[in-house]
């Protein structure tokens, strides 16, 4: 008898991330369910996934922002999924962030506040179901405060001590699992304006098969490419009084 298909809900299904990793649980016949702010997109998405898969992709509006309608959003869902993944992000403007506390605010509720809330909800059902999987793409980024983007950075830090805290919590159910994923850079259409080094620069594609592997490996912390967690290693080893020189 074949084994039941699962299904795994993407936040964030129309981003880049999103979409590989999508298409990666997609060719191994789980059930996917697309979510974000434009339908249209994910509805594209939704149907070349489909096609190219034969997977069932569904769409599902979802605004990060708005956590009035957490609730709701998840009680509207066909059903409660056996992973949910967080793929929610905005790198935002660093420079604006710092005189323009909109902007600063929609990097730090997009990267933290709201990612963080919504995975609380899912928490709660899979802790009263008894079992599932959660995943946050939060960035190396976070790993310690840069002066070029500390807004994006910080916010990814606490999510990844939500994950972090949150996986401690869960951890004496044993049947829940939370992982975090640091892909490092990517290519994506949030970095093509920047010059990324090809050594330690993956394609949505790696992560995306990175993160099926995790979850088969039921793993806590993954980096797309191995080399940044020496690379962050030495950037948090660093003393402050080099790092705070440096121009990062």
């Amino acid at each position: 008898m074949a084994a039941p298909e699962k299904a795994v809900l993407i936040l964030g299904g129309a981003s880049d991330i999103g979409r590989a990793i999508a298409l990666a649980l997609a060719q191994s016949q789980w059930t996917i369910r697309l979510a974000g702010r434009s339908v249209p997109d994910l509805q594209r998405e939704a149907d070349d996934i489909s096609a190219y898969s034969g997977s069932l992709v569904t769409v599902h509006s979802f605004d990060v922002l708005d956590t009035a309608s957490f609730i709701a959003f998840v009680d509207a869902l066909p059903d409660l999924p056996d992973v949910v993944i967080s793929a929610v992000g905005l790198l935002g403007e660093q420079h604006r962030a710092e005189i323009d506390l909109d902007q600063a605010k929609e990097v730090i509720r997009s990267n933290y506040e709201g990612p963080a809330l919504i995975l609380s909800v899912f928490a709660e059902r899979f802790l009263r179901r008894g079992y599932g999987s959660i995943v946050g793409i939060s960035s190396v980024a976070g790993d310690r405060g840069r002066g070029s983007n500390y807004f994006y950075g910080s916010a990814k830090a606490g999510f990844s001590a939500f994950l972090s805290g949150l996986r401690n919590r869960l951890a004496v159910n044993g049947a829940i699992q939370v992982m975090t994923v640091k892909p490092g850079f990517v290519r994506t259409k949030m970095t093509e304006h920047m010059k990324l080094p090809p050594l330690i620069t993956a394609s949505p594609e790696e992560v995306g098969e990175a993160v099926l592997s995790a979850l088969n490996r039921r793993k806590d912390v993954i980096y797309a490419r191995s080399i940044w967690f020496f690379v962050m290693l030495i950037i948090r080893l660093m003393p402050e009084r080099i790092f705070k020189r440096l121009r990062l």
